[in-house]
């Protein structure tokens, strides 16, 4: 395993859009593809040329262009829902990495914009087509790149603790019900 130090830099440089273009299942596994060399620095579309010189310069190699097997950099975008088509199915909820879409089964869908990274893992499981990506507003109030990549790691983070404890909940909840009924079992024998 390489050196967790290094693994944490290069998450640092990506995006955080977790979008799985790389091949890998998000920033952090990329990252630790890149630092064992199972990976190359020039599979990130949302990070483009500036991400790839970044990680270059942290890594002591020479730049290279962006696979184009791995798609091509855009102009960072947004999830937005034709909400008069969303039918509530909840499957972009679920999809969503940094829990940037609100609404309930049978109910309305909205994207909070300023949350969403862009990441069009949601629009594959829609099945009424109802989400596009419009071109996101320029970055207000001298926030950074590398900030708003910190602020989208943080609700992932905090999406796959939330996601890990209903796991556990969720097991308890079931470890409690096959007890109750083992014990009914157990009490009707009586």
């Amino acid at each position: 395993m390489p050196d967790t130090s290094l693994i944490d830099q290069i998450n640092d440089i990506l995006p955080q859009t977790q979008c799985r273009q790389c091949s890998f299942q998000g920033c952090k596994p990329y990252s630790v593809a890149i630092a064992s060399g199972a990976a190359n620095i020039n599979q990130c579309p949302p990070g483009g040329s500036d991400g790839i010189i970044a990680l270059a310069s942290l890594l002591g190699v020479d730049p290279k262009p962006l696979n184009p097997q791995y798609g091509e950099h855009n102009a960072k975008r947004v999830a937005f829902i034709i909400e008069q088509d969303c039918i509530g199915c909840v499957k972009c909820i679920v999809a969503c990495p940094v829990d940037a879409i609100l609404g309930a089964a049978k109910q309305m869908h909205t994207v909070i914009s300023a949350e969403c990274t862009g990441c069009e893992l949601c629009i594959a499981p829609c099945p009424v087509d109802c989400i596009v990506l419009l071109t996101a507003e320029p970055i207000a109030n001298g926030t950074t790149q590398y900030e708003l990549g910190q602020h989208a790691k943080q609700r992932y983070e905090a999406r796959c603790l939330r996601k890990e404890q209903e796991v556990v909940e969720k097991a308890e909840r079931a470890k409690r019900k096959r007890a109750a009924l083992e014990k009914m079992k157990l009490a009707s024998l009586l």
